[in-house]
């Protein structure tokens, strides 16, 4: 009997750690519009440094890493090399790069373009799937939950937006809590009940791997804004602070890539219930992360543009401000995995939150206050591989440590 093509759709897996899927290139194009979306949040916090501003900014950073969010999910369960499935990223790709043009006056004029283009992917990627799938497949009640509950929250969205004013901020905040509490409540209705996590199977392979990409697209912009600055104001002072600038890019990166991304991994893999670890540790946990390397951007933008002056106040809070938020991140993503702290990781954060008091009562130069971010994490970045390497050998029969 063939085979119906709505179930062609759907990745079939086993649900086995040893099953191994990679990111798509459908998906890295569906990504790039997001290297823009990351740069009009850095650029709306550089703009707008105050409590307000850092405060729209966060509240759009959640729902542009919404949106991505369920397009990562949608990928983990749909086979994005099928035609159906790409025409679906691209339109959703489309739907991404209208929101991120109506960032930069989202609470004003553009409150109608930025929450419309975000109901219309929701509604688009959650309706794919929910219509993709075949009749009877145990998949069909999932979606039907989640879009559901899509329905319901999509109006609260454009409500807001056509509120406008102070009502755009309280009903914009009931729609942002709904989203995200969808995932909590395992998206209870009346019809359907509740999901299990377990229920919600993922390829670990891919799904980690996606997350991976995206926190190279936020490096990556932090690097393009530094650059964007001292082709703008080049000179010898500008150079090393972008020096600077990129030893703490590769900082972040290092403390990101060389442990945490693997023993994910590997946690993930050995699992019992990976959609738990995906909901708690992915869907939830890496928002901080994200949020510290778009601010550390934000950051490094601030010394390149006058690296000889003083900071601010509110210029201390982001260039320190960033590493700490990226590194507490990093501290409940491992508690929601392993159940665990890591002891230099506060320490770092501890000695990044001192070392702004000092800078502000000393008064010190903006890229002095940047090298000494900048030193926190490379210190900790050595202190965490010396303590590791030789875990590292013994896992690894290749790596031989000599004693000579």
């Amino acid at each position: 009997m063939r085979t119906p093509k709505r179930e062609s759709q759907l990745r079939h897996r086993s649900g086995e750690a040893d099953v191994e899927l990679s990111a798509s290139f459908i998906e890295l194009f569906f990504d790039l519009v997001f290297v823009f979306a990351v740069t009009q949040l850095s650029h709306h916090l550089l703009v707008h440094l105050d409590w307000s501003g850092a405060f729209q900014t966060l509240f759009m950073l959640m729902v542009v890493w919404w949106a991505w969010i369920y397009t990562t999910w949608t990928t983990n369960w749909m086979d994005p090399d099928l035609p159906r499935v790409r025409l679906m990223l691209m339109v959703a790709g489309l739907c991404a790069l209208m929101m991120a043009i109506g960032i930069p006056e989202a609470f004003g004029e553009r409150a109608l373009l930025f929450a419309g283009a975000y109901v219309a992917l929701q509604l688009l990627v959650n309706g794919f799937k929910l219509v993709a799938t075949p009749e009877g497949h145990h998949f069909q009640t999932i979606f039907a939950r989640i879009f559901i509950w899509y329905v319901w929250v999509s109006a609260l969205w454009i409500a807001g937006a056509l509120a406008g004013g102070d009502a755009l901020y309280v009903i914009w905040g009931l729609a942002l809590v709904a989203d995200y509490a969808g995932p909590y409540y395992r998206y209870w209705n009346p019809w359907h009940g509740t999901a299990e996590t377990s229920d919600w199977h993922i390829t670990p392979s891919h799904f980690v791997e996606r997350f991976q990409l995206f926190v190279i697209i936020a490096l990556g912009e932090s690097v393009v804004v530094t650059g964007a600055a001292v082709s703008q104001a080049f000179s010898t002072t500008t150079v090393l602070a972008l020096v600077t600038a990129f030893v703490f890019a590769a900082s972040l990166w290092w403390l990101y890539f060389d442990e945490v991304a693997v023993y994910a991994l590997d946690r993930m893999n050995s699992s019992s219930d990976p959609g738990r670890l995906g909901r708690d540790a992915y869907t939830y946990g890496h928002i901080p992360i994200v949020a510290g390397i778009i601010v550390s951007a934000v950051g490094d933008a601030l010394v390149i543009r006058d690296a000889s002056g003083s900071l601010s106040t509110a210029e201390l809070m982001v260039v320190f401000g960033g590493p700490i938020l990226y590194l507490a991140g990093h501290a409940v993503f491992r508690w929601s995995m392993v159940r665990t702290v890591s002891v230099r990781r506060v320490v770092a954060m501890v000695v990044l939150a001192a070392s702004a008091v000092v800078s502000g009562a000393a008064d010190l130069r903006a890229d002095t206050a940047a090298g000494i971010a900048t030193a926190v994490l490379v210190a900790l970045a050595i202190w965490e591989y010396r303590r590791s390497s030789p875990r590292r050998a013994a896992a690894d029969p290749q790596i031989s440590v000599s004693t000579r």
